[in-house]
C-alpha cells in the first residue's frame, strides 16, 4: 500500500514540474547566419524642388530618386515657384517628423526661416542648386549644401565664345574688334544667374577681346520668355548682334527658335548661342549645329550628392568622403564640377 502512495506521488511531482516547464518562455532564436539586417525603412527625407517643369532640376529631381533606393524614403514635393508654397510644404516635414530636409529653394534669401524652423525641431537640412547666403550657413552645423561654382561655368562660356570668336574672323560683322553681344539672365538675384552673367564676360575681356552688350534682360530659365526676349532684341538690333550668351539651356534653346525665324541656321547665316546645363534637348541642338556650346552641369552628381549627404544626416552621421563617396569642403559644402561642352567633346556629356 505505502508502494502504491509513493508512486501515485511521485507522478504528481514529475507532472507538476512538466506544467512549470510549459508555461516558462523560450529563449529568443539567435538570426540565421548570413540574415541581413532590417533596411532603414523608417528613415525619410522631405525633399522640395524649386519648381517641377524646370528641366535641369527635373534631371536633378529623377537622380535623387534614383540615389534614394533601398537606402530611404523620399517625399519629393513641387514648389511651384512660390515661397510661401515651399514654406507651407516645409512646415509640413516638420510635422511630419522627417528624418531630414533637403531643399532647392525658391527664394534663396527665405533660406534662413527654414533653417530656423528645422533646427527648432532638430531635423537637418541640405540645400542643393540654390545656395544660402554665407552667413544663413553658419546658423547651424548640421545644414549642408550641394551645387556647382557659378562662377566655373560662366569662364568656361566666355572661354567657349573666346575660342570661336578666335577661329573664325567672320564673326566680327562690322570688323570693329569687338563682340556686339545678347544676354539672357535668369532669375533676378540668382547667384546662378549672377555670376555666369559676370564671368562670362570676365572670360571674354580677360582673352584681349572687347565687348559692347546691346542688350540684356531676364528670361527666368524659362524657354518660351527666351524666345520672346530674343525675338524683341532681334527686331530692336537686328543685325548687329554677333553673340548670345544664356544662363542656361532653356533660354537658349527659345533664343534659337527666335534666330531660326530670323533666317540664322541657313546658308551662311550663323549666330554663336553659348549656354549652361548640357540638357538632352541642348545636346541635340549641338549635333544640329544650331548651338555653339554649353557647359555641364552635373545633374546625375548634384542629385546623388544631395541624397548621399542626406542620407548620412537621417543616420545621424556627420558627413564626410567616407559614407558620402564625396568631399565636404569647409564641412558644410559639395561642390560638383563643371565641364566644358561643344560637338568635339558631346560624347563626355552624353
Amino acid at each position: 500500500m505505502k508502494k502504491f502512495i509513493y508512486a501515485v506521488m511521485f507522478v504528481a511531482l514529475v507532472s507538476l514540474v512538466a506544467g512549470c516547464g510549459a508555461a516558462a518562455t523560450p529563449a529568443p532564436e539567435k538570426p540565421a547566419e548570413g540574415e541581413a539586417k532590417p533596411a532603414a525603412g523608417d528613415l525619410t527625407a522631405g525633399v522640395a524642388i524649386y519648381k517641377f517643369d524646370d528641366t535641369f532640376m527635373t534631371a536633378v529631381r529623377n537622380n535623387i530618386s534614383a540615389a534614394a533606393e533601398g537606402k530611404i524614403k523620399v517625399d519629393i514635393v513641387d514648389s511651384q515657384n512660390a515661397q510661401p508654397t515651399q514654406n507651407e510644404q516645409v512646415d509640413l516635414f516638420i510635422s511630419k517628423k522627417m528624418s531630414v530636409l533637403a531643399i532647392n529653394s525658391v527664394d534663396r534669401t527665405a533660406a534662413s526661416v527654414m533653417i530656423d524652423k528645422a533646427k527648432a525641431a532638430n531635423i537637418p537640412m541640405v540645400f542643393f542648386n540654390r545656395e544660402p547666403q554665407p552667413e544663413d550657413m553658419k546658423k547651424w552645423d548640421k545644414v549642408y549644401y550641394v551645387g556647382a561654382k557659378a562662377e566655373e561655368s560662366g569662364t568656361m562660356q566666355g572661354t567657349i565664345l573666346v575660342n570661336y570668336w578666335k577661329a573664325h574672323p567672320e564673326a566680327d560683322k562690322n570688323k570693329d574688334g569687338k563682340i556686339q553681344y545678347i544676354m539672357l539672365k535668369g532669375e533676378p538675384g540668382h547667384q546662378d544667374a549672377e555670376l555666369r552673367t559676370e564671368f562670362s564676360i570676365k572670360a571674354v575681356t580677360d582673352a584681349g577681346i572687347q565687348v559692347e552688350k546691346l542688350a540684356e534682360d531676364t528670361a527666368m530659365w524659362d524657354r518660351v520668355k527666351g524666345q520672346e526676349k530674343m525675338a524683341a532684341f532681334l527686331g530692336s538690333q537686328g543685325d548687329k548682334i554677333e553673340a548670345v550668351l544664356a544662363n542656361n539651356d532653356d533660354m537658349a534653346l527659345g533664343a534659337i527658335e527666335a534666330l531660326k525665324a530670323a533666317g540664322y541656321f541657313t546658308g551662311d547665316k550663323y549666330m554663336p548661342v553659348v549656354s549652361v546645363d548640357a540638357t538632352a534637348p541642348a545636346l541635340e541642338a549641338l549635333k544640329a549645329k544650331t548651338l555653339l556650346g554649353t557647359v555641364l552641369n552635373d545633374a546625375k552628381n548634384q542629385g546623388k550628392a544631395t541624397l548621399m549627404v542626406a542620407y548620412a544626416l537621417a543616420q545621424g552621421q556627420a558627413p564626410s568622403k567616407d559614407n558620402t563617396g564625396y568631399d565636404i569642403v569647409g564641412g558644410q559644402y559639395v561642390w560638383v564640377p563643371y565641364k566644358m561642352v561643344t560637338l568635339d567633346n558631346i560624347k563626355d556629356a552624353e
